[in-house]
């Protein structure tokens, strides 16, 4: 009875789990396969560029590394080495993603290759895609580079000097890169659990550089990962870390001069008017006259009856 009933209490426990498993997996199908696949059938071949260039491009460069001639300029352009001027480094990145790796084949790698930037290209865009396979790849070169530095010790963390002489090419960072980051923002548990704990797997069983580097990628991704889809978050919690200025008295800014204005056209001449009829006089208004009282004369002093006063000489 006691197992009956223990049966019975995890029937219930292993049916969610069953159902839990199987929208799972379903969702991830659905991410990973099936919407890839609807992409490319509405964008045709040019959907799969980036993957095509990535393939034939490891396949180029490994071709040209089978000469000694062409080894020597696949190494000027695209070798990589944790001794090399930090500048020299970052401008052979780019080149050394197609740069085939010393220890992995190369046949059996295009296959991944392939399929991880015609996935990515599907799903993220070709700007998005090439930004995740750079910055993953950068990532792991720039963090083995501060391994070295570091030397050996720390708990394992650093590694000896020799690891600067090796050759670090291949695009094996950036495949791993772009699994792990399609895992993430797809919700695919299996993707990641392939992709990342093989990487870690691999880091034990071989503990060399390629295997430092990539943990570095899958950790990147990781992030990034995390990242999407959060720009304002992000730009708002920039905002707020960024210290508050008090707004103070803003200077006067100088007025600008006028420009000058435009000389005016002299303006035609008017005709002459035609001379104007004179008009007839109008009478002037004839205003009454009043009776109005003479105001007599004074009186002067001296009458002389009319006649004017004489001078001495005429006396």
């Amino acid at each position: 009875m006691t197992a009956e009933r223990h049966l019975d209490r995890l029937r219930p426990a292993a049916a969610r789990l069953a159902r839990f498993t199987g929208r799972t997996l379903r969702g991830e199908w659905h991410a990973i396969v099936v919407d890839p696949v609807r992409q490319l059938a509405r964008r045709g071949l040019s959907g799969l560029l980036l993957a095509f260039v990535a393939a034939f491009g490891v396949i180029f460069f490994h071709d040209i590394a089978q000469h000694p001639t062409g080894a020597m300029w696949v190494t000027r352009l695209g070798g990589v080495k944790a001794d090399l001027p930090l500048w020299l480094s970052l401008l052979r990145t780019p080149v050394s993603l197609y740069v085939p790796a010393l220890d992995l084949p190369v046949w059996a790698g295009i296959t991944q290759l392939f399929l991880a930037f015609a996935l990515a290209e599907l799903t993220l865009g070709r700007s998005r895609t090439l930004a995740i396979a750079y910055a993953t790849t950068l990532a792991g070169t720039l963090v083995a580079r501060l391994m070295i530095a570091i030397g050996p010790g720390w708990s394992g963390l650093g590694l000896p000097a020799a690891c600067g002489q090796v050759l670090d090419t291949g695009p094996s960072a950036a495949v791993v890169g772009l699994f792990t980051y399609l895992s993430v923002i797809r919700r695919a548990p299996v993707v990641f659990t392939l992709t990342g704990g093989s990487m870690v797997w691999e880091s034990i069983a071989v503990p060399n550089l390629a295997g430092r580097e990539h943990l570095i990628a899958v950790g990147s991704a990781v992030v990034l990962g995390l990242l999407h889809g959060r720009r304002a978050q992000l730009r708002a919690l920039g905002r707020s870390l960024l210290p508050t200025r008090t707004p103070g008295p803003s200077p006067t800014a100088p007025t600008a001069p006028t420009a000058p204005t435009a000389p005016t056209a002299p303006t035609a001449p008017t005709a002459p008017t035609a001379p104007t009829a004179p008009t007839a006089p109008q009478a002037s208004p004839v205003l009454p006259v009043t009776a109005s009282a003479t105001v007599p004369a004074p009186a002067s002093p001296h009458p002389t009856s009319g006649r004017t006063p004489m001078t001495s000489l005429e006396r």
